[in-house]
């Protein structure tokens, strides 16, 4: 079993920002970076089991969805953002590269987009929640019966 960094008290830095980064490529909690974001590929049995999170973290007990709409802003900035990137490198590298006809170069542009933005939500989401984390770590706070006993 992997050794667990906690970075929830830690000031913002550049490795807790790298630590944040990493998990979400890993789809894995923000906070622990031990438990998944998702289900699965394995149990996934329908588009909604593809693209909606799990609802929190198993192991440090981490919500992934504080509010109704929350990944929403993720499916805007980060999942339409790389698709646009992508379509854009995409048609210059067509362009530049290859002598193609207007349909053609559509074909090449167009096609792959919808695939890549289906398997790219995962990791929009998971981009989103580091990010947040990042900046806003929604640490909740302790019992009160834990600050009578320190008292």
């Amino acid at each position: 079993m992997t050794e667990v960094v906690s970075l929830g008290r830690e000031p913002r830095s550049l490795r807790k920002a790298a630590a944040f980064l990493f998990r979400a490529a890993r789809l894995r909690c923000p906070t622990c970076g031990e438990s998944r974001l998702f289900l699965p590929l394995s149990d996934v049995r329908s588009l909604s089991g593809w693209m909606s999170p799990l609802p929190g973290c198993a192991r440090c007990r981490y919500e992934y969805e504080r509010e109704s709409g929350y990944f929403l802003l993720a499916t805007w900035a980060f999942g339409y953002g790389a698709t646009t990137v992508l379509g854009l490198l995409l048609w210059l590298g067509s362009s530049m590269f290859l002598r193609l006809t207007l349909a053609q170069t559509l074909l090449l542009v167009l096609l792959p987009l919808p695939v890549f933005s289906l398997l790219f939500v995962r990791h929009a989401k998971a981009l989103w929640l580091a990010f947040d984390h990042f900046w806003d770590p929604h640490v909740k706070p302790k019992p009160a019966g834990d600050r009578r006993r320190a008292r």
